[in-house]
């Protein structure tokens, strides 16, 4: 048998008996005693709570108090498990090794048919995504690490496209996947307050001895959505705020459907028809990202309102003209 199968083996004897010694272990078996020694200590190791007492009534045995019960997985569960690991592996998910060993002993303990109709379900689900960046994997990995120590990095990070590499000192609170590129969130001790960098733009990173406390219930995801957002310190968007700019867009039922669905438009979404939304968006929003976007749709939509959002987009459009006759 396998190693695994021996594990779960001795787990099965020591579940139906109440004690048992490495050698009755070591012949009901038929495996050498230091095998059953080695089995045994990487079950501890990963917290399986066999008790070893010595003497003439010794053994090992699990503590009456433990319920221990074989973990098994229903087919849809198992099909849930697996396209979960598609969607992570296309992510460029750092522990791709130790995902792929799970799903390797979800198949492992399956019968035949059950094999066959898992692989079958295996493919039927796909994930595009732009190419992971392998080098990535070392830093991901590292900024893990450090979380779950709770130890500050030392980190060369660059600011933007064209800007200058410089010193941080972060306590990584998480990381967050979002529109392809992996996020660390974290407190900067250089800032003197909790920001988001971005993962691609790390250059080195270093423990440090200085040891961090996670706050109580932070989210990653949520400060990063709410930075994006630039939203109050009460962390939603009032619609009802008069500093918001109303917007109307009228348009192809499945463009509206597309603008609706955009990560900063969904947010200040205030009414939806077939053919038109009215959205409110806070001015540094709508002049600098949104024209960008809503020039991708071509003359799918047309913008009602406000007409300075007309002018931005005319502008940019003629400004685009001329670099590329130029």
């Amino acid at each position: 048998m396998s190693k695994a199968d021996n594990m779960l083996a001795i787990l099965r004897l020591l579940k139906s008996r109440r004690r048992m010694t490495a050698k009755q272990l070591s012949d009901e078996l038929e495996i050498h005693i230091r095998t059953v020694y080695r089995l045994i200590d990487a079950q501890c190791i990963s917290g399986v709570p066999i008790i070893s007492e010595v003497g003439r009534d010794g053994g090992y045995y699990i503590p009456e108090s433990i319920k221990l019960e074989p973990l098994f997985f229903q087919i849809d569960e198992q099909k849930a498990l697996l396209h979960a690991a598609t969607f992570a592996r296309e992510a460029g998910y750092p522990s791709g090794s130790a995902l792929s060993r799970a799903v390797a002993k979800i198949k492992r303990f399956t019968s035949p048919e059950q094999l066959e109709r898992v692989e079958r379900q295996e493919t039927t689900l796909e994930v595009i995504q732009p190419p992971s960046d392998p080098s990535l994997l070392p830093v991901l990995n590292e900024l893990e690490l450090s979380m779950n120590m709770q130890t500050s990095l030392e980190i060369d990070y660059q600011t933007g496209y064209d800007g200058a590499m410089n010193r941080r000192k972060v306590d990584p609170y998480g990381l967050v996947h979002w529109k392809s590129k992996w996020y660390a969130v974290g407190y900067c001790h250089l800032r003197g307050e909790i920001r988001s960098f971005r993962v691609d733009r790390m250059n080195r990173l270093a423990r440090t001895d200085h040891k961090f406390q996670r706050p109580l219930h932070f989210s990653s995801r949520e400060f990063l959505l709410g930075s994006m957002l630039s939203e109050s310190e009460s962390g939603y968007r009032d619609a009802d705020n008069d500093s918001l700019i109303s917007v109307h867009i009228q348009g192809n039922p499945q463009a509206i459907d597309d603008l609706c669905g955009h990560w900063l438009l969904g947010h200040a979404l205030v009414e939806r028809m077939a053919d038109r939304a009215h959205f409110k968006l806070d001015e540094h929003n709508l002049y600098t990202q949104i024209p960008y976007y809503l020039l991708s749709f071509g003359g799918k939509i047309r913008i009602e309102a406000p007409e300075e959002l007309k002018q931005c987009m005319m502008d940019i459009t003629s400004s685009l003209l001329d670099y590329y006759r130029s």
